[in-house]
């Protein structure tokens, strides 16, 4: 938890007045006491009502003041623990933002919520109750003993037999705890990892009649966690009754040999009657610092977690920005729908890349290509073959495991990532839609777009026709993931998207398998008219998608298997007649 000091610097000096408040009103409740042994001793004994009146009003106005310390202290903690949990959040979310596909694929979703909520309230609670509920007890713990000691040494011996078996037990405890609090997190990642799956796949769940199995899987996950919960509190279980039981024999202890000194006239009974409120405080304090330092023990897992993604090193290094560093495009050109697209010159040098989790498996193996300044190409392939992969190289979503790609001729490892990015519109398999409006969803890579580009690119990406039949056309409002759109319709926004960027290279990654033909012939024609002169690469399941396209790669588990125009193809891939014959075969029968 020490590491993560860093995000309450900002707020130090309420962080420090926070807890100071809190001495303050403890060192008022701390007099309280002694004021009342006075009543006891002198006002009531002797009948001095005027002594009992002073001493009252005294106590009184020793109460208002530490009721202010109290209330400031509340005050201030609140607004350093949550100015600390809100930038704390703040910075994992912003990691996690930064990291690459590969580092995110070593963290499950549900994990990454769990560490951005359930870890973040984690460590926001703990603060809290070190800067109020810790200083108090601790507070208490160490001015009782004080004034215990000073009202009776003798007495104060009973504490020296009782403190330090709380303190055993207190070792025990943490000692214990710690692992459980450890495997319950984890269990909490694994609630979270299912119900968000669940939540986001209730289409296919109902559609194959698959809720029980889902129940049944949530339940088994829900029941970890119970048990993992049930498991840490049992742990806990026995502190407090040990503790009530220590109490209780210490004031025991207290009354027998003080009511002894009291009888035998040594010892004033106003004062023992504040010897053991104080050693009241001191154990029961005891208590509540057992409770704290459990809180710690489990807050200490979260501060593990939440340090486990911030200390991620990024991955890829973006370089350095330098003055001298080679431009990806140059002339840049103008954004305008109206000004047309300078293209870039792509280039594979036998690209190779294995996922981490499978080292021994190569998705792509010595892939190597040359795509001119705006010039179209097609890769067609089976599922698996790597073509999705393949172009998450190009903006570097992953690095290559060995083999160079070039834009311009400049290594994509040498360009700074930002800039790359930039230049590479993407339209990937699964279309992503935000919770917002339509126009959200266009404007998402370039907010500041005017209302004609976007209508223009829409049009482009036969997206405008349906989005003006809504009630509210381009406000429309989409909810989680574009759900109440059509998956045609999500792929026609996603592409309007990349288009209103008007990048030098365009990805089209089975951007319209949920589209009809027609539609499909359609948008490659505006496509033909808006980006031309821009470099695009078309990855698609049908060989009609790529037929245009200046060169076709077939690729096969991981490798070029064929490549060439598509009359090139089907002169001489058998592979490439067999993919073109069954498609032209379902085609003939859906139009038979």
């Amino acid at each position: 938890m020490w590491k993560l000091r860093s995000f309450v610097k900002p707020y130090w000096f309420i962080t420090l007045l926070a807890p100071l408040l809190m001495v303050m009103e403890v060192c008022m409740d701390l007099s309280q006491p002694r004021l009342m042994a006075t009543i006891v001793n002198h006002g009531v004994a002797e009948g001095n009502l005027a002594l009992i009146w002073s001493t009252g009003i005294h106590m009184l106005g020793v109460a208002i003041i530490g009721l202010i310390g109290g209330v400031g202290c509340t005050f201030f903690t609140v607004k350093a623990a949550q100015s600390f949990g809100a930038d704390l959040r703040l910075s994992v979310f912003e990691k996690v933002q930064s990291l690459s596909f590969r580092q995110l694929d070593t963290f499950s979703t549900g994990s990454l919520i769990t560490r951005l909520t359930s870890d973040v309230m984690q460590m926001l609670n703990i603060l809290q109750i070190l800067l109020r509920q810790f200083t108090r007890e601790a507070s208490l713990l160490i001015g009782s003993l004080i004034m215990a000691v000073v009202i009776s040494p003798r007495l104060s011996l009973i504490l020296l037999a009782v403190v330090p078996i709380q303190f055993v037990i207190l070792y025990l405890l943490m000692k214990r705890s710690t692992p459980l609090f450890r495997q319950m997190q984890t269990k909490i990642d694994r609630v979270n990892t299912v119900m968000q799956e669940s939540t986001t796949g209730i289409r296919v769940i109902k559609a194959f009649v698959r809720a029980a199995f889902e129940r049944n899987r949530f339940g088994k996950a829900n029941t970890d966690l119970l048990n993992a919960s049930l498991s840490s509190a049992r742990a806990l279980a026995t502190s407090g009754p040990l503790m009530t039981l220590i109490l209780n024999i210490s004031i025991v202890a207290v009354l027998w040999f003080g009511g002894a000194q009291t009888w035998s006239g040594s010892m004033a009974i106003g004062d023992l009657a504040a010897f053991i409120i104080y050693i009241s405080q001191v154990l029961f304090s005891l208590v509540s610092i057992t409770n704290t330092l459990m809180n710690i023990s489990r807050a200490q897992v979260s501060a593990e977690r939440i340090r486990e993604v911030l200390d991620t090193k990024v991955d890829p290094n973006e370089p350095a920005q330098e003055q001298d560093k080679p431009e990806l495009l140059e002339p840049v050109q103008s954004s305008s729908t109206s000004s047309p697209v300078v293209g870039c010159e792509l280039e594979f040098e036998r690209v190779s890349f294995v996922y981490e989790a499978a080292p021994d498996q190569p998705v792509l193996k010595d892939i190597s290509f040359k795509v001119l300044p705006g010039q179209t190409i097609g890769i067609l392939g089976a599922t698996g073959s790597g073509k999705s992969t393949l172009v998450s190289l190009i903006p570097r979503l992953y690095d290559t495991s060995s083999g160079h790609i070039r834009l311009n001729g400049v290594d994509v490892r040498e360009l700074p990532v930002e800039q790359l990015r930039s230049q590479v519109g993407i339209v990937l398999q699964q279309s992503i839609l935000f919770s917002g409006t339509i126009r959200d969803n266009i404007l998402f890579g370039k907010p500041g777009a005017s209302e004609d580009e976007m209508v223009a690119v829409a049009q482009a990406a036969e997206a405008d026709s349906f989005i003006s039949k809504l009630p509210e056309g381009y406000e429309a409002r989409l909810g989680q993931r574009g759900v109440n759109l059509s998956g045609g319709q999500k792929q026609r926004i996603a592409i309007a998207r990349a288009l209103l960027l008007r990048s030098p290279l365009l990805v089209l990654d089975d951007s319209t398998s949920a589209i009809d033909l027609g539609t499909e012939k359609r948008i490659q024609r505006s496509l033909q008219a808006l980006m031309a002169g821009s470099t695009r690469i078309i990855i698609a399941q049908r060989v009609s998608s790529v037929l245009q396209a200046d060169q076709i790669l077939v690729l096969d588990e991981g490798r070029i298997a064929a490549r060439g125009t598509h009359e090139e193809l089907l002169a001489a891939s058998a592979l490439y007649q067999d993919i073109y014959n069954s498609q032209q075969g379902k085609e003939a029968a859906l139009h038979g």
